[in-house]
């Protein structure tokens, strides 16, 4: 049965569809990607990471470059995802691991950033760089109600507030990094069970109601009534939006996820300690068995715990992503979440927000803008 799509609210921003878009490095997912979807409806999402590493303020050979490169190509990208939606819902992406994370998170609210999205680790400080923006809402990724309650509690205890929505990770499904692997079987390790968890959590410990958004696995419209029907308020959906005109990667990039299926996914690890979910290549299949052939050298320092970089295991995460995007498909690293299959041809983003929304059913609203006051509507929207 075929559910109703209701507008999607975080913190004072209202998406017209609860649909988010993945943030997906390095510039998988930039400025035509993120303008495209906050103007068809859903929420589009800058990935922050290795934004600078072929931008024209990097200098390899200069000491700091890096770090001053990824702020300045995020404000960039930012101005750009504007240029193409001026009044759509745009977020960025913020890895917690990365060495930049603060500066990025106060570039990113400074700088026209509706929300700001963390992963790779717990936010416990994110709301003291974004203090002077208030209107900005803050979203962390978590895998569990535990990481959960750890960050609610430390910002209600330091900072009086909460998290403006939670991004849940499905980790049995999810692309890229996942976490609590040797849990990733377990029948109670199931997503019902973490949104039950932490539904039950959020109004029974908390008393609020913080909208819970979904990510991993999610391919079709058949998978977004399945999170809606088992309590989810909203879905971020990364793999499927690669295969649009409008996704900033290479075309060689979009054209192995476009003839990619199940088969072709396997875990592969990473330097950050954590296993990742990636399309079968060369560059794959040495990083399982941990082959001499893969170059470990480390580009830009940009993690706080590296395993290329302070072990000289693995490989450069920033390098092996990026390669990939600009198109190296074989020895680059291709993430993909499990629910991968082969699609017919690159569509437009507005043709895959129809096929995904195509059965939403006008509520009698103007979500022209994708924002509308606090005070209008308080009834409309008091269940998200």
């Amino acid at each position: 049965m075929t559910c109703i799509l209701h507008p999607l609210r975080i913190g004072k921003n209202i998406a017209r569809y609860p649909i988010v878009q993945g943030a997906m490095a390095v510039r998988v997912s930039g400025a035509n990607l993120a303008g495209s979807v906050a103007n068809a409806g859903g929420v589009g999402v800058l990935a922050s990471f290795g934004l600078g590493l072929d931008s024209p303020y990097f200098n390899q050979r200069k000491r700091g470059s890096f770090f001053a490169a990824n702020r300045l190509a995020l404000i960039d990208e930012l101005a750009k995802t504007r240029t193409i939606s001026p009044d759509g819902v745009v977020g960025v992406n913020i890895l917690v691991a990365t060495k930049d994370y603060p500066v990025l998170a106060q570039a990113a609210a400074a700088h026209g950033a509706n929300l700001i999205i963390t992963g790779a680790g717990l936010p416990l400080t994110l709301p003291e760089y974004t203090a002077d923006y208030p209107d900005v809402a803050l979203v962390p990724s978590v895998a569990n109600v535990q990481a959960a309650q750890f960050i609610c509690h430390t910002w209600q205890n330091k900072y009086h507030r909460l998290p403006d929505a939670l991004i849940i990770e499905n980790c049995q499904k999810v692309g890229g990094h996942f976490t609590q692997c040797e849990h990733v079987n377990s029948p109670g390790f199931s997503i019902e069970s973490v949104i039950s968890q932490m539904r039950n959590y959020l109004e029974h410990k908390i008393g609020v109601l913080i909208p819970l958004i979904v990510t991993g696995g999610i391919w079709d419209r058949s998978d977004i009534d399945h999170m809606l029907a088992i309590g989810a308020d909203g879905v971020q959906i990364g793999t499927r939006f690669i295969t649009t005109a409008e996704c900033d990667a290479n075309w060689r990039y979009k054209d192995c996820h476009l003839k990619a299926c199940p088969e072709d996914i396997v875990t592969v690890p990473s330097p950050v300690g954590k296993p990742s979910r990636a399309l079968r290549n060369l560059f794959a299949d040495q990083a399982i068995v941990g082959s001499s052939t893969l170059e470990r050298r480390c580009i830009a320092n940009c993690l706080e715990e590296c395993l290329c970089r302070d072990t000289g295991k693995t490989y450069c995460l920033l390098q092996a992503l990026a390669k990939a995007a600009r198109g190296d498909i074989e020895h680059g690293l291709i993430f993909s979440g499990s629910s991968v299959r082969s699609t017919e041809r690159v569509m437009s983003v507005t043709e895959l927000m129809s096929e995904f929304t195509q059965s939403h059913v006008y509520t009698g609203l103007d979500f022209g803008s994708n924002k509308i006051k606090p005070e209008e509507d308080a009834d409309v929207f008091s269940t998200l």
